[in-house]
């Protein structure tokens, strides 16, 4: 089966096209991006085996981004047939505990949903229906949630602590996010460690422009750092994180703004962007660490709560957890700010091999030491074939 996955985020759209034939030994056939949409955009393309096509362009909306990513599929040879469709959707709510095959009904709910996720299920939706007005009914498509894989998360740690006649109400509980790369990075770790998923506990540190941490016992979620909606928790590329809840309605006197202002600058101009001045991308940043004094502050920042999430969920764990894992673009790719994130973090038995730590980049590899009573691992997540596997899985199962 060829499945086009399809992943949008606030101003991305990524692609892969897999083949498989089941649940395991997909192969990619296609990838690619198209960056920057509603705005001078640019498209990477690149089919197995083939050359990389590249454009700069200006694409309006998602709609259109998913229309170039069609229509170039369609002068690749063998992949203009595609048997189903895969959606990434950052929020379900309490509507979708699981992935679901997509019908009209689906995307009603899936529209309801956007104000808990505004800048990343609007999108979401726009290519579900770009997708389906291009490729038509015939081809089934299904959505996959970042929320479903924290639906274990039990009363007492998904709970706020406000009146509960309101939570049941209006359904406020910490929903988390990211799941789908923090399944796919245990999965992959009970992989590499010969363990089976349900024997894993860890924290998982998905580290990107958007950032989570998640406690994980028995290959399920106990706890997750995002919450209600993805601004909550560690501190991310242009969103705060945790605040005080009252500096909204400071903020909006002493601005006289409105609360969905300081809801914006919350989202869009805070987190390493806020916090250095001068760029939201930690590679930036890194580089001018010891020369500007905003990128420092940032990244001290951004490690110190890292940092903090890590020592209280390995506390959530009662001391039974077996790793720590970073991924995501700078889990990845950022051997500095993982080397500061577990820097005094010696207390729990972890040590880091530093000549590991500083050539795993990009790829999956053990960076704690020999003598480390915690793993330490990087995993180059693969959201996509998470999605993928979801939707073999519901369509092979659909009547």
């Amino acid at each position: 089966m060829k499945v086009l996955v399809l992943n949008c985020g606030s101003s991305t759209l990524k692609f892969q096209v897999i083949d498989t034939d089941g649940l395991a030994d997909a192969r990619k056939l296609a990838r690619g991006i198209v960056d920057r949409i509603d705005g001078p955009a640019a498209y990477s393309f690149t089919a197995d085996g083939g050359a990389r096509e590249e454009r700069s362009l200006a694409v309006a909306n998602h709609e259109v981004a998913v229309g170039l990513v069609i229509d170039w599929l369609g002068t690749q040879p063998g992949l203009r047939a595609i048997d189903a469709v895969g959606h990434r959707v950052v929020h379900g709510g309490d509507r979708f505990a699981a992935s679901v095959l997509i019908d009209d009904a689906a995307i009603a709910e899936l529209e309801a949903l956007c104000e808990l996720a505004p800048l990343h299920n609007p999108g979401a939706v726009s290519g579900i229906r770009a997708a389906r007005k291009i490729l038509g009914a015939a081809v089934p498509m299904v959505a996959a949630f970042d929320t479903s894989f924290h639906c274990t998360i039990p009363e007492h740690a998904a709970l706020y602590a406000i009146p509960y006649e309101l939570s049941q109400k209006h359904k406020i509980r910490r929903y988390g996010f990211h799941g789908l790369a923090h399944q796919y990075d245990v999965a992959r770790y009970a992989e590499l460690t010969g363990r089976q998923v349900t024997q894993v506990n860890a924290v998982t540190l998905h580290l990107g422009n958007g950032c989570s941490a998640t406690a994980i016992r028995n290959g399920r979620s106990i706890d997750t750092s995002m919450g209600f909606t993805p601004l909550e928790g560690l501190v991310m590329g242009t969103r705060s994180g945790d605040i005080d809840p009252a500096l909204v309605s400071y903020l909006a006197r002493k601005e006289q703004v409105d609360a969905a202002q300081v809801e914006g600058w919350l989202n869009k101009r805070s987190g390493l962007l806020g916090l250095s001045g001068i760029s939201n991308d930690m590679r930036e940043l890194t580089a001018a660490y010891s020369t500007h004094a905003g990128a420092r502050l940032a990244i001290d920042v951004f490690c110190y709560r890292a940092r903090k999430y890590l020592g209280a969920y390995l506390a959530a764990l009662s001391g039974a957890s077996q790793a720590v894992i970073f991924s995501g673009g700078i889990g990845e790719n950022a051997p500095m700010v993982r080397r500061m994130i577990l820097t005094g973090m010696e207390w729990c038995g972890l040590d880091v091999d530093a000549a590991a730590n500083e050539v795993t980049i990009g790829r999956d590899g053990r960076i704690s030491s020999a003598n480390s009573q915690l793993d330490v691992y990087v995993i180059h997540t693969d959201e996509e074939a998470v999605i993928a596997r979801e939707t073999v899985r519901l369509v092979n199962r659909a009547p």
